[in-house]
């Protein structure tokens, strides 16, 4: 480790430090900007109380490793296994990435500094909880300093999840269309008149916006807020978000293992079989699941200390797969809100600073596409030969299932559209994966027409 260390596209922002990578393994260098606080935080007994309760990643300061000119400290923080972004995550994802902010910010105060920024992308789900991963986002509390992200907090965390609650309905991808955050008078005109008599919604949002749009070009004095008044701002803000809900509404695959489980022995014979298979592989560390649901398939994998993506693009499947792990200390498994036909995109400056959803995940040791492949083919269009170099690329093994079009899922898929499909059978299937896999096993699952296969990757 010799080289000097370059900053990753994503940190860039901040000159109090930045994230680089070595030898695979993820750094942050501290600057002399970033001094201050972060003595701050180790010296006030902050860090201590953080990590005791596993509210912020831990670190080891290194020694040994080369700085950049205006280099304070190395750091190697606790490596995540997974990278994921409040646009992949459900509503109570969000809302107990919005309460963990608000508690950090109230630790800060108690131990004499304020926390500087309060934005998701500084929350990664790790080891099963959410965590705060940036370290450099603490400096030294001065009286009557206001809370400087109390607005970024506002549109970023907040906003959404008050839309989400008044419409009663997940919205996943506002933090998508909205990276830092949904400005304050988009947010009071999208929400209900009704919003309005909610006292806190009112003061947090309707409120807030009217001051924002007085003050902006305007030279103002800088605003004073006593101690205890800011720490007033930050219960009432703890309160609204602890009081918001979105219903988990039916959606089209909310319920489908439900509605499966009345199929004879289906789920337990698919079950049997994929048990058997798995338990047969070795050497396998990481895998993703594509259209998990609410877990039935990906939770035995996690259970093996398999690191597992579960992913599924229908969002209330995702929310109860995280409700269900939530303070378990499961931590082999990452729920994420991801349309397979629309993963998400690179995004931010020069399309680098936050990487796309199959960049992130690279190629797992193992993917399942279990009664999905119908609802990609047929439902969306997509071709055999493109599905399967698509899943080429994501996985070394694949255990896919395939279900015919004489499945009753299928039918209902195709009695609104016209069948454009006629490669779409069981040796079409075959032939076209086979371009980019090798067959390693097939079985029938009794009491159905569906076929499982494992594959491995040519």
């Amino acid at each position: 480790m010799n080289e000097l260390p370059r900053a990753i596209p994503a940190s860039y922002r901040d000159p109090a430090g930045f994230i680089f990578q070595q030898e695979g393994l993820v750094f942050r260098q501290v600057n002399a900007a970033g001094q201050a606080g972060y003595e701050a935080l180790m010296q006030s007994g902050l860090y201590a109380f953080l990590t005791g309760k596993k509210w912020l990643i831990p670190h080891t300061e290194r020694n040994d490793l080369p700085g950049n000119t205006g280099a304070y400290k190395v750091l190697q923080p606790e490596q995540l296994a997974f990278t994921g972004y409040a646009y992949e995550w459900s509503f109570s994802m969000l809302q107990d990435a919005a309460l963990l902010t608000l508690r950090i910010a109230r630790a800060a105060l108690d131990h004499g500094l304020i926390l500087k920024d309060a934005t998701p992308f500084n929350v990664q789900f790790h080891k099963g909880a959410l965590t705060f991963i940036d370290t450099l986002s603490f400096a030294p509390y001065t009286a009557g300093q206001p809370w400087i992200a109390y607005r970024q907090f506002c549109e970023s965390f907040l906003s959404p999840l008050l839309l989400m609650h008044y419409q009663k309905q997940h919205l996943p991808a506002l933090p998508l269309a909205w990276p830092e955050g949904i400005p304050l008078q988009l947010a009071s005109q999208l929400l209900p008149f009704k919003s309005r008599l909610s006292m806190l919604t009112y003061l947090h949002i309707h409120l807030h916006a009217k001051m924002a749009a007085k003050k902006k070009g305007s030279s103002n004095r800088t605003a004073v807020l006593p101690k205890n008044k800011l720490t007033g701002l930050l219960s009432s803000l703890e309160l609204l978000v602890q009081s918001l809900r979105c219903t988990n509404r039916d959606t089209t695959w909310g319920d489908y293992y439900q509605e499966a489980a009345t199929r004879a022995d289906y789920l337990d014979q698919k079950n049997n079989i994929i048990s058997q298979w798995t338990k047969e592989l070795t050497g396998i560390k990481t895998a993703v699941d594509f259209g998990a649901n609410e877990g039935n398939f990906s939770l035995p994998l996690a259970e093996r200390s398999i690191h597992t993506i579960a992913a599924d693009a229908d969002p209330v499947a995702i929310n109860t797969l995280y409700e269900k792990i939530r303070g378990t200390g499961f931590d082999h498994i990452h729920p994420l809100i991801i349309d397979f036909t629309y993963p998400s995109p690179a995004i931010g400056t020069g399309n680098t600073e936050r990487a796309s959803f199959l960049q992130r995940l690279g190629q797992r040791d193992l993917g399942y596409c279990l009664a999905f492949i119908h609802h990609l083919c047929i439902g969306k269009n997509i071709p055999l030969q493109k599905l399967a170099a698509l899943l080429a690329a994501s996985c070394q093994l694949l255990l896919i299932e395939f279900v015919p079009k004489t499945d009753e899922k299928v039918q209902i898929l195709l009695q609104q559209k016209e069948d454009i499909y006629p490669d779409y059978h069981a040796a079409g299937f075959e032939e076209a994966f086979s371009t980019c896999f090798r067959l390693e096993k097939t079985a029938a699952i009794p009491g159905s027409t569906r076929t499982l296969y494992l594959m491995r990757r040519k």
